[in-house]
């Protein structure tokens, strides 16, 4: 296990109000079955100051949700890099783990096959491995995509949407997420004519 020692301070949970988003913390890297006596980096899921109670979730830049009462000195609690700290001992990444939808036009097992093994020749053999994989047809129609508010009332104008993607396949909306509070909305697409008359 690789492991960095970082010179951070433990953060209170007032001074964790005062972080956002984009604020680099350190929380536990223990999970779920897996204790670990050490820190993973990690970001808030939401502004500190918009927690209520004295609880505060972190997700790690491994992927992990971690739920911390800072104030609880049973708890490894949240750490902010800080040169007047103390050191703590922070997990390194061993990589990445890249999570592809790969669209092949016209393809078939043979084309996949194909850029697996670019792939594998490309990073090595023993880096490159398939953990899942679905081949799906793709229909030769196309969608637009919007986000709408998720708590939208029907029949309202169309105000409130916003274009997220033209002229995506169908089968790709499984593969996208909308915005926290927003929802999908599917429709056949439409090519946008301008009437503007012109002289």
């Amino acid at each position: 296990m690789n492991t960095e020692k970082v010179t951070a301070r433990r953060l209170a949970a007032e001074d964790i109000a005062e972080l956002g988003l984009q604020d680099g913390i350190f929380v536990s890297a223990g999970t779920e079955g897996l204790p670990l006596d050490c820190y993973a980096p990690a970001f808030l899921t939401k502004p500190g100051k918009e927690f209520e109670g004295g609880a505060f979730t972190a997700r790690t830049v491994f992927g992990e949700e971690i739920h911390v009462l800072p104030d609880n000195a049973e708890e490894s609690g949240i750490w902010v890099a800080d040169k007047a700290g103390e050191e703590i001992e922070v997990l390194r990444s061993a990589g990445v783990l890249l999570n592809l939808a790969l669209f092949v036009p016209d393809g078939n097992r043979e084309s996949l096959d194909s850029l697996y093994s670019a792939a594998r020749e490309a990073f090595g053999a023993g880096v490159v491995q398939r953990w899942s994989e679905e081949v799906v047809a793709v229909p030769d129609v196309k969608v637009d995509l919007y986000e709408e508010p998720a708590r939208a009332r029907k029949n309202t104008n169309s105000q409130n949407r916003d274009r997220r993607a033209l002229d995506i396949y169908p089968t790709r909306v499984r593969f996208l997420e909308p915005s926290e509070g927003w929802k999908f909305v599917v429709e056949p697409h439409k090519e946008i004519v301008d009437d503007t008359p012109t002289i």
